[in-house]
């Protein structure tokens, strides 16, 4: 059963930001809210807390799950007097500081004194005993809007331990910072892994909130079951708005720019081409020793990001798309004009690329010439299906 909590006005969702130990959150320069009157979910705290009066809460969450005032939800629930028992960490951990790809640990947070378990590695879904003695659970996390980004994954196997354990789930909608993008090839079901997990496009133009009610609606969990799932809406927000973050969802989105490129750009990480990791410009540039010497070239160090980046202490070089211009589709030029120049295309793809693309077809095309123009008309159909399935679950105008 959805159920869906809405005024007549449309709503909307802030992002997170990494916690200190504080009970607020610092924002961070390179990211600016840049809409005061947009209330994310997590802000619209009259939906949910008659919900969770006397009820024992897991929360699935991390350094996005802030309010408007830059209170740390969990820190807002516990003021309030709910009984939050659990949090729930995803890729990144509780904190955020987590590299890609880096195994997190369970642990205890020093502020609160409450239990972490990480849904991250080997224990992506919440076991039965995690969840004992959990009334209802909450998931409030910042997603991108990219089907490779892995929190979406993660509210599949929260969604899925929801449904078959009885647990209620409300999810504190945030907006989506790439709008109503929707582009890209669709995940063909032999290539679903953890990132990728539904047979959406790479770019799939909904808030998390109408996301969930998708993979309700489509019966995408194991053996077609259904959670009860409740949506906290975002108030006063439509989807053409733009929305920057308060904070960076992840370490290596530092801002705005890197955010609108990280679809485009992160299909290199299927290549032997560097999107910027260990560098202060993480997707917003691309560059390998393998590609023609430019006027522009990187040197990837070890930072907060990237402990290991992809040619550590070689000078890369490529282009700098620091400044350039929104995008508002899936960019294929740059990964294209890569793979024509670099000196080895037998090296250029590793394996990691199908299950990012999510189809064999996209490398296939592109080692055959095949043109971005004739790639994209190769979507189009299954795209202008996907948007008419996803009218059912859209919230917002």
């Amino acid at each position: 059963m959805i159920k869906f909590i809405a005024k007549s006005v449309f709503v909307t969702a802030f992002l997170f930001c990494i916690p200190s130990h504080s009970s607020t959150v610092e924002t961070t320069n390179a990211m600016e809210i840049n809409a005061s009157v947009i209330k994310t979910g997590a802000d619209n705290y009259e939906k949910y807390l008659p919900i969770l009066k006397d009820k024992k809460v897991g929360i699935v969450t991390n350094q996005t799950g802030i309010l408007s005032n830059k209170t740390h939800v969990v820190d807002f629930l516990l003021e309030k007097k709910i009984a939050v028992q659990t949090i729930f960490a995803p890729e990144h951990g509780f904190r955020g500081t987590a590299d890609a790809g880096e195994h997190v640990v369970d642990g205890k947070d020093p502020k609160t004194g409450l239990p972490i378990i990480s849904l991250y590695g080997d224990n992506k879904k919440p076991k039965p005993a995690q969840l004992a003695g959990i009334d209802v659970m909450i998931f409030d996390l910042q997603d991108v809007g990219a089907r490779f980004y892995t929190y979406i994954s993660s509210l599949h196997y929260v969604m899925e331990a929801c449904a078959e354990n009885n647990i209620p789930l409300i999810v504190f909608d945030r907006p989506n910072p790439n709008g109503s993008i929707v582009d890209g090839p669709l995940l063909e079901k032999e290539f679903t892994s953890f990132v990728g997990m539904h047979p959406i496009p790479l770019l799939h133009g909904m808030t998390i909130g109408e996301y969930a009610q998708m993979v309700n609606g489509e019966k995408w969990l194991k053996d077609g079951a259904q959670c009860k799932l409740t949506v906290i809406p975002c108030l006063d927000y439509k989807r053409t708005m733009p929305y920057s973050l308060l904070v960076k969802p992840s370490p290596n989105l530092p801002n705005d720019q890197s955010i609108n490129l990280y679809a485009s750009l992160c299909l290199f990480e299927g290549t032997n081409v560097s999107m910027g990791r260990g560098t202060e410009t993480q997707f917003q540039i691309y560059g390998s020793p393998y590609l023609t010497k430019t006027n522009f070239s990187f040197t990837p160090k070890p930072n907060f990001g990237a402990k290991d980046p992809l040619y550590n202490g070689k000078e890369c070089f490529g282009e700098d798309l620091t400044k350039y211009p929104k995008l508002k589709q899936l960019e294929l030029k740059w990964l294209i004009k890569a793979y024509k120049d670099t000196s080895d295309k037998t090296k250029f793809f590793n394996g990691f690329f199908t299950k990012l693309a999510g189809t064999k077809k996209l490398q296939q095309q592109i080692e055959s010439g095949v043109s971005e123009s004739e790639i994209r008309s190769s979507w189009q159909k299954d795209l202008e299906a996907f948007k008419k399935m996803r009218t059912k679950y859209l919230i917002y105008k």
